[in-house]
């Protein structure tokens, strides 16, 4: 039988081609998970070293504003999102701290509760229970379908203000979507924002919740509201 060289090379190229196109493949899978988790593995898995300074104040200003059973391991993780557990961290528009207040609601929350009167901003304690008692506040304020949905909504609110995710309730609503429900129903609405906002919101609640929550709860952190 006589060697067909250029069946042999069209073979091979199309054995070559075939897994160039398995790779794309897995490429865009990869892509589109790491994506929709909004952050790298390796930044998921590691609580970091600062937050050890912190934790027996978070865990004790938590029990304070929300009783023994509070969920801190989703505090800790909302401070982890805000600010890494950096005091000193400070946004291009102004948010300060581990609690990354704005200066006006800084202001506000202040003059609301006299405990925070001369709270700085940049003070640990203060920032941890300033973001205790602003959660609460939003929490109050809140409705859906169950403690994972309600805080989703909460955690929303404090990214981009409790009147958007009213706001969105209300579009949702008109949509035939469950208003209650923020998964996949009132989170896939905007009511207005810019493209970039509306990112940015969409993407805090699930990481705080899905991505970081955990992590914090296998750490022995306390409990949280939706792992």
């Amino acid at each position: 039988m006589l060697f067909d060289s250029r069946s042999l090379l069209a073979e091979v190229g199309r054995f070559v081609v075939l897994c160039l196109e398995v790779a794309a493949w897995v490429f865009l899978v990869a892509l589109v998970l790491w994506l929709l988790a909004g952050t790298r593995p390796s930044e998921a898995a590691t609580i970091p070293a600062a937050a050890a300074k912190h934790r027996a104040d978070l865990t004790r200003n938590a029990r304070v504003v929300w009783g023994l059973d509070a969920p801190a391991a989703t505090f800790a993780a909302q401070v982890h999102q805000e600010s890494a557990w950096r005091p000193g961290a400070a946004s291009r528009v102004g948010a300060a701290g581990l609690a990354q207040f704005m200066p006006a609601t800084a202001s506000w929350i202040s003059q609301r509760y006299p405990e925070l009167a001369s709270a700085d901003s940049y003070n640990p304690g203060g920032a941890l229970r300033a973001l205790l008692r602003y959660d609460a506040w939003l929490f109050e304020r809140t409705d859906a379908a169950g403690l994972c949905e309600r805080w989703a909504m909460t955690l929303s609110a404090y990214n981009g203000g409790l009147g958007w995710v009213l706001r969105d309730q209300r579009l949702a609503a008109s949509q035939g979507l469950d208003p209650r429900t923020w998964f996949d129903a009132v989170e896939t609405v905007n009511a207005g924002r810019s493209a970039a906002n509306w990112r940015e919101n969409r993407a805090y609640p699930r990481r705080i919740l899905h991505l970081l929550e955990p992590v914090y709860v296998a750490a022995g952190w306390g409990r949280g509201v939706c792992a």
